[in-house]
């Protein structure tokens, strides 16, 4: 059995490394790698278009109902594009359809889609020797001087090979880069796999949950991973994590997926090149850590990006727990679990927030203060950074850092939240006992009222 997969497997990397070196491949890349919308646009229409064919020629897992063509195809693009909205039940798609989704979910995720985009590079990359035909064009006028011929002849050859030497360098820490990311795609997914199989097998009121839906342990397992590692927030159950929120084993689980597969990914990336460097001296790893914008790959970002990333993720982190915790522990959205299970539930909503989607209280019950807090979260790109990261350059060419007063200097926009977020809390009461007058969405209004007519 397991040589016949190897085989399969093997006959698979055959056809597609086939595939990508036909002509046709070839001149798509070529053509639109420029365009990087396009290319991403083709990809995600292709990946949708098949998987709602696939999820049309399954069975759903009810015969009396079937979700409609427009259904599974607006599932379907929603899978791929891992933004989580269905017009359907989960609970409605049976175990086969389900593996599509997660197959959806997986190719569709940011870092598979970059580490694509980092093996169709390696794949077509040539070295290029426009910098040595300057070269030439610099130097010919000395061609003339029979006594100079064999020093820039030397010259000439030594400038050739520094460059080649460097495009070698590149395209072999692109290389070395793709073997990382893939390593860690593969890695995080097959240990999250294992420790949530593991942990249905021996709780009782999780296995329970599954055998009551009519899930399968390891379906559940694969699809749950990777939703939560794609940051795409579905899970095959109707109620989401909402049924879970008591298996504070399983939410601690899921909680380093949707960090490693979002907002940590930068730094922990940069920490596995460094401590491989460290343990086998590689060249492409420093060439990548000091390189880091020349290499081209988006998530690898320099060390002061990625020190202060992890340092703006702990304290986003960090307030929204504070502020859930003292708006809604003694509410009625926690008003079931103990202690620590509160703890663990607060945690796994606010690392929700950037930006998987999952939960395990009803959103519609909490406090205006938390859920303005929440839209904010919602709004702000995965790699936003409290503090600057650029450096001004000054008139003789060296860097200064910014100054210290604009490295705190909010935007206007985080400003009217703060102001709408202590207008929620001091009026808290008045907008449970009068929500008619006191509501989000009036507080909302007035205070964006207020702050114009100030700037006027």
């Amino acid at each position: 059995m397991y040589q016949k997969t190897m085989k399969t497997y093997s006959y698979v990397g055959k056809k597609l490394e086939q595939l990508c070196s036909s002509c046709f491949f070839r001149f798509i890349w070529f053509h639109l790698r420029g365009n990087k919308f396009s290319l991403e646009l083709i990809y995600f229409l292709f990946i949708s278009s098949l998987g709602f064919s696939i999820l049309r020629s399954l069975d759903a897992k009810s015969p009396t109902f079937t979700p409609g063509n427009l259904d599974l195809f607006f599932t379907s693009v929603s899978a791929a594009a891992v933004t989580s909205m269905s017009t359907v039940e989960m609970e409605v798609f049976s175990n086969t359809q389900l593996v599509i989704l997660t197959i959806l979910m997986l190719i569709g995720g940011e870092v598979f889609t970059s580490w694509l985009s980092l093996k169709l590079r390696t794949l077509f990359f040539k070295v290029s020797h426009k910098d040595d035909d300057t070269v030439d064009l610099s130097l010919s006028n000395h061609h003339e001087d029979p006594s100079n011929n064999i020093a820039i002849l030397e010259l000439e050859s030594s400038i050739s090979e520094s460059i080649n030497h460097m495009e070698v360098l590149k395209y072999k820490s692109l290389k070395f880069l793709s073997l990382v990311v893939l390593f860690y795609l593969l890695f995080v997914h097959v240990l999250g796999l294992v420790s949530v199989f593991i942990y249905i097998n021996a709780i009782s009121s999780a296995r329970n949950i599954l055998e009551q839906k009519g899930l399968h342990a390891v379906t559940f397992s694969f699809f749950t991973i990777v939703s939560s590692f794609s940051n795409c927030g579905f899970i095959p159950t109707n109620e989401n994590m909402l049924i879970f929120r008591k298996n504070s084993g399983l939410l601690l689980i899921i909680v380093p997926q949707i960090l490693l597969g979002n907002t940590l990914f930068p730094p922990v990336l940069r920490s596995i090149i460094w401590a491989v460097g460290k343990i086998t001296n590689k060249e492409e790893t420093r060439y990548l850590l000091r390189n880091s914008k020349v290499v081209g790959y988006h998530h690898l970002l320099s060390y002061k990006h990625s020190f202060l990333l992890l340092i703006t993720v702990s304290v986003f982190l960090m307030v929204q727990y504070i502020l859930f915790s003292s708006m809604e522990w003694t509410s009625g959205s926690l008003g079931d679990l103990n202690v620590y299970q509160k703890l663990v539930g607060i945690l796994f909503q606010v690392v929700n927030t950037r930006h998987t989607g999952e939960s395990v209280v009803d959103l519609s019950t909490i406090s205006g203060a938390v859920l303005v807090l929440f839209i904010f979260m919602m709004y702000l790109p995965p790699y936003t950074s409290f503090l600057p990261v650029g450096e001004e350059i000054c008139e003789q060419g060296s860097k200064r850092n910014s100054k210290v007063i604009e490295n705190f200097t909010f935007s206007q926009l985080t400003y009217l939240v703060i102001f709408i977020i202590i207008v929620c809390i001091t009026e808290r009461k008045k907008m449970v006992n009068d929500p008619l007058n006191f509501n989000v969405l009036n507080i909302v209004v007035e205070v964006i009222r207020v702050v114009n007519r100030l700037q006027l």
